[in-house]
């Protein structure tokens, strides 16, 4: 006689199948756990009933194919099922006969059973046009058969079985245009999929699997145990050797390259968990796109759950590769999804805090690796700082580093403090495409003339950086091309106020000729061999104007441009002449000319070439 299921509805059932489960191989993790579940119970009766003899080696999951029956097979040798846990686990649909065991058990503090929920089964029915299942309980004297073909309803009935445990048969789903049931019978395909989502399930999985035999160039078929039931995580640390890690990390995370770092932690407490963390010697070909995806893998006692859970890293650590188990992290339904996100916010904060610190450590140890990290993942730190508004600043501040004018190599913020000049109250950059083209800005020379150090910007994301955080140390940041840059002393800056209010009908004329195109023109002493510079005023400067131009869909940005003349340079003294003399043409060609050379020193287009090199050439041309 055919049973309706108790609590649910042909269109309940419909929909976890169609609905709940993204991908239709998850089927297998959810027996494959089931079985686990099975073995465990049986194991842990045995603790306290003494008169159950189980010998845990014995204990194991079998997995037999039939191409010609179309069947999938999913044995185990564990606790099994008697009618009434038939019609119960299986005859209502998200009652889980593992959540009763655990909860009546005396041992409940030690079990960590994977099923819990009591759907995993009939994640089956994705595959499956009829499931079939046999068992028999270790308490029972009878073995009982449950069969369904989905949601009209099952039949449960007395069989012959002899020995407890569960045998799960699948009667695979004729195939579509679209669908390849026939896959789930490859011995291969199955092979990868245990080692996927099951690898560590602690019981052996077993399969006979095709080999070819050396000698008759034939197929023959053996028993193949499938899973490495140990996780690598699991293992003593003092047993594991860094080239097993390194050999995990490759065959996991598909990098030939070892991981610049190890990172393993073991975590008791709220949320307890074990992870093992890699940071990679390089960045991946994809790493600065759209296309990364970010995460790690997260497991619930050894059975992957998610292949990337990018809740458990924060973006500016999302280069870290890895891994959680937790038998803390509570799942819902379909264990795809995460039920409880405080779980994982407790696990991702502590991630955090332990990567932070091991990348802390690597700086101050492994100075060398510390700037081959940087090199490949520098920018994903800086871009915490900016997306967060300065929020994270405490947390990655210390963890930037910026080539220098005096060594050219990388030094931290505090370190650039630690070598400030005693009266020093201002920590100089200059941003550029590259050192040597920094170098030869004219804005550098001077205050290297002074002494004073300067971080160079090379990244197009530095300044921005630099701008949200404002400060570091209570020291405020200056670049060196802005306005307010001042080194002058007291009676040189009353003198230049002086040259500038004298000059100011000249400069107006001047400004009259470049139109909006500057802000203003004035003389300057911050240059000390080159005749003439843009500064800029306000909050974007020349470079920013440059990066945020480059970006797609963006209007015409412009900086507030001063153009500045070296006072002490002899174009000045020309300029006055010019001026003195009424020759305003004359004037306006020198004005035009010393712009357009301003801004090719500052990677900038000019407007018009050819007049400027027609300019150029009628000069030369009329020197004598």
């Amino acid at each position: 006689m055919k049973k309706q299921f108790k609590a649910e509805s042909k269109k309940l059932l419909d929909m976890m199948i169609n609905s709940i489960y993204t991908n239709k191989e998850i089927f297998l993790r959810e027996l494959i756990s089931n079985a686990s579940d099975a073995l465990d119970k049986l194991y842990f009766t045995s603790l306290t009933d003494k008169k159950l003899k189980v010998n845990n080696d014995d204990l194991e999951i079998r997995i037999e194919l039939d191409q010609n029956e179309r069947t999938i097979k999913i044995i185990d040798n564990g606790i099994g099922m008697n009618k009434d846990e038939l019609e119960n686990n299986l005859g209502t649909i998200a009652k889980s006969g593992s959540e009763l065991f655990k909860e009546s058990s005396d041992q409940k503090q030690n079990i960590a059973i994977i099923g819990q929920f009591g759907v995993g089964f009939y994640s089956a029915f994705m595959v499956s046009s009829k499931i079939v299942v046999n068992s028999k309980s270790i308490n029972s004297l009878e073995g009982y058969t449950w069969t369904s073909s989905g949601a009209d309803g099952y039949t449960i009935k007395e069989n012959a079985k002899k020995e407890n445990g569960t045998e799960v048969i699948l009667y695979l789903k004729e195939n579509t245009d679209d669908i390849n049931y026939d896959e789930f019978l490859d011995d291969i395909t199955i092979e990868k999929l245990v080692k996927k989502y099951s690898d560590y399930i602690r019981y052996p999985i077993k399969m006979e699997t095709s080999k070819d035999d050396e000698k008759d160039k034939d197929k023959s078929k053996e028993d193949e145990i499938l899973n490495s039931m140990i996780p690598i995580w699991k293992k003593n640390k003092k047993d594991v050797k860094d080239d097993e890690y390194n050999d995990f990390y490759s065959d996991k995370f598909y990098d030939y390259e070892k991981p610049l770092k190890i990172i393993r932690s073991e975590v008791e407490g709220r949320c307890s968990y074990t992870s093992l963390l890699f940071i990679p010697s390089r960045a991946p070909y994809d790493y600065y796109t759209k296309e990364f995806e970010k995460g790690l893998q997260l497991y619930s006692k050894g059975v992957l759950i998610m292949d990337k859970c990018s809740e458990l890293l924060p973006d500016y650590f999302s280069f870290v590769k890895g891994l959680v188990d937790s038998e803390d992290v509570s799942l819902n339904i379909s264990r795809e999804t995460l039920q409880e996100n405080y779980q994982i916010e407790l696990i991702a904060k502590s991630l955090e805090t332990k990567i932070k610190k091991e990348l802390e450590n690597m700086l101050k140890n492994s100075r060398e690796d510390y700037e081959n990290f940087f090199d490949n993942f520098g920018k994903q730190l800086k871009y915490g700082i900016y997306s967060s508004y300065g929020m994270k600043k405490d947390d990655l501040v210390d963890l930037l580093l910026y080539k220098s004018s005096k060594t050219k190599k990388y030094i931290t913020l505090k370190e650039y403090i630690e070598n400030m000049q005693e009266a020093q109250k201002t920590i100089y950059y200059a941003c550029g495409e590259s050192l040597d083209k920094i170098d030869l800005l004219p804005q550098v020379e001077m205050v290297k003339e002074k002494g004073y150090e300067i971080l160079y910007l090379t990244d197009y994301l530095d300044e921005f950086v630099i701008k949200t955080m404002m400060n570091y140390d209570n020291k405020e940041f200056m670049n060196v091309a802005d306005e307010k840059m001042d080194l002058d002393t007291q009676e040189e800056k009353e003198n230049l106020k002086k040259a500038n209010e004298e000059n100011k009908n000249m400069f107006s004329l001047m400004k009259d000729v470049l139109g909006d195109k500057v802000n203003s023109i004035q003389f300057t002493h911050r240059l000390k061999n080159h005749p003439v510079c843009l500064t800029t005023k306000g909050d974007v400067s020349v470079e920013m104007e440059k990066v945020l131009n480059a970006m797609p869909n963006q209007n015409d940005i412009k900086a507030e441009v001063i153009m500045e003349i070296n006072e002490n340079h002899e174009i000045s003294k020309k300029l006055e002449q010019l001026y003195k003399k009424d020759d305003k043409e004359k004037l306006e060609k020198y004005t035009k000319i010393l712009y357009a050379q301003a801004r090719l020193i500052e990677g900038l287009s000019i407007d018009n070439p050819t007049e400027i090199s027609n300019l150029v050439c009628e000069i030369m041309a009329k020197d004598k």
